[in-house]
């Protein structure tokens, strides 16, 4: 019986540890303060994307430390960042733990592109790559680039018939989010150049998330971005919505999908909602997946091998 040694090689963990070692650097170097939000929460998310591990007296396991991060930031914390394990329930395979490491963080008087380019520092520090390339693409043109309509003005029609053709998916039935998923994870993805840091930005306002919106001309777009490294998504930020009834309607907004899609309900944090109503200053966070960033530079295809102990042997 072998199946109480780590999945990764010692080697691996070494490495994983310097990297932890780094990143806390990076940030003390910045005078970026570490903080410790809970990772049990007596609530969840409503994303329908998203959902969280309960427990049996129905607190929940956090998915990201974000909602108790911007409460901080609503209490006058500052710039901080937090290194720690969240969890997501029905996540597994090759590039997904139940259990895993993020590293998320808040700029005050930020704003995504500004963000964006300390993120691409970071990437570069922390893997000893001071000369990673860095490109930008919005949405649109990841899209149009890979001979796929233009994800904004294209009507559904030409979305599905996109998804049937690219995916040979039965997509007759499928939503306009659907179909963009699809193919932004199946098609866009995997043509992503192999060597270099990629930001994707300007996302549909329909996946805004806790992002601001922008207009450029007459289409609403959200002030988001999502960084890949080859064709393996690693980070994911926001220009961040700061009101606190456009953040209620959102919520509301994902509670009605969750109710359409047979997902079981969420209720929303009243506490964020608290604290955005007392004040969120302006500011950028973003989100990075630790275990898929040292896959990266360690040239893993597989999550196991960077953790000590995967789903299966934890």
């Amino acid at each position: 019986m072998t199946d109480w040694q780590p999945t990764a090689s010692l080697k691996n963990l070494r490495r994983r540890a310097q990297l932890l070692a780094d990143m806390r650097a990076f940030f003390a170097a910045r005078e970026v303060l570490e903080v410790d939000t809970p990772v049990l929460s007596n609530a969840g998310v409503t994303d329908v994307n998203l959902t969280n591990i309960r427990t049996h007296d129905g607190g929940f396991l956090q998915t990201s430390p974000e909602y108790a991060m911007k409460r901080l930031l609503a209490a006058g914390i500052g710039d901080c960042y937090q290194l720690g394990h969240v969890f997501r329930q029905d996540e597994s395979g090759a590039r997904h733990n139940a259990e895993f490491t993020l590293l998320e963080w808040y700029r005050l008087g930020w704003d995504d592109t500004q963000l964006m380019d300390e993120v691409a520092q970071l990437c570069r520090e922390v893997s000893g790559q001071p000369e990673l390339p860095v490109e930008r693409l919005s949405y649109r043109e990841a899209f149009t680039r890979t001979g796929l309509p233009d994800p904004h003005r294209a009507d559904l029609t030409a979305l599905r018939a996109a998804a049937h053709q690219h995916l040979a998916a039965d997509s007759h039935d499928w939503q306009r989010d659907d179909c963009l998923d699809a193919l932004m994870v199946l098609v866009v993805e995997p043509a992503l150049p192999a060597e270099q840091l990629t930001f994707i930005t300007h996302y549909p306002a329909s996946q805004a998330a806790l992002a601001q919106f922008e207009t450029e001309g007459d289409v609403t777009l959200a002030r988001r971005f999502e960084a890949y490294w080859g064709g393996l998504e690693l980070a994911n930020g926001y220009f961040e919505l700061t009101d606190a009834e456009e953040q209620q309607r959102r919520f509301v907004e994902d509670q009605q999908r969750r109710n359409a899609q047979g997902l079981p309900e969420a209720e929303m944090d009243r506490r964020l909602l608290a604290a955005m109503h007392s004040g969120l200053p302006d500011c950028a966070g973003v989100a990075l997946g630790v275990d898929r960033l040292l896959m990266r530079i360690l040239g893993e295809d597989h999550i196991a091998a960077v953790l000590p102990f995967d789903r299966e042997r934890a």
